[in-house]
């Protein structure tokens, strides 16, 4: 199944901002053939699947708890501590969210959202005090990692401040370019 017809089969005639979310992510895993639901150890998980997928609820059943490196496991912890209301969607958007970050791409494309906006939106409604603390609009992944190695005691940057930073336009410059759905749509449109 392409990320597109997942997409579009998960999706329905519903137009939330929360289904369009979990159906991105969910679209872009099924067609890379991984694992859905990416954070199963947390009770109430299958029933958030359910809730906004009740046509896909047999095919998102049953995922394997994953195993997570260092780094994830980190990202998913700082997530957890500062969701918005610890509801049971929440803490599935958090552990895709931290297994999603570990692709290469800005995280909104590794998320299969429009564009950088959608991820702020999300942040600032279900991660509410990290989206507080990114008073200057720095790259989510960037701010994550930052913020990880800043509470953990470790150092990140060698420079002082990141206005005397060398890599200051590479964290904070615009995020542009084209999302992964679009991409792998236009790839199969190609391959035809």
């Amino acid at each position: 199944m392409t990320a597109d017809e997942a997409y579009a089969w998960l999706m329905g005639e519903e137009t939330s901002f929360d289904k369009h979310v979990l159906a991105s992510i969910l679209a872009l895993s099924l067609s890379e053939g991984g694992a859905v639901a990416e954070n199963a150890g947390y009770a109430g998980i299958p029933a958030v699947l359910e809730a906004f997928f009740p046509q896909a609820a047999a095919q998102l059943a049953g995922a394997e708890t994953l195993a997570r490196g260092d780094d994830e496991g980190c990202l998913l912890d700082l997530l957890i501590a500062n969701v918005s209301s610890g509801s049971a969607y929440e803490m599935l958007l958090a552990g895709m969210l931290a297994r999603r970050a570990q692709w290469p791409n800005h995280l909104w494309q590794d998320l299969g959202l429009r564009h950088r906006g959608e991820l702020s939106a999300l942040m600032t409604a279900h991660f509410a005090p990290l989206a507080r603390r990114n008073r200057s609009d720095m790259k989510w992944k960037k701010f994550f990692f930052r913020t990880i190695c800043r509470d953990g005691e470790y150092a990140l940057c060698t420079a002082p401040s990141c206005g005397e930073c060398c890599d200051f336009d590479h964290c904070f410059s615009e995020e542009t370019g084209e999302s992964l759905l679009a991409h792998l749509r236009r790839s199969n449109e190609q391959a035809v």
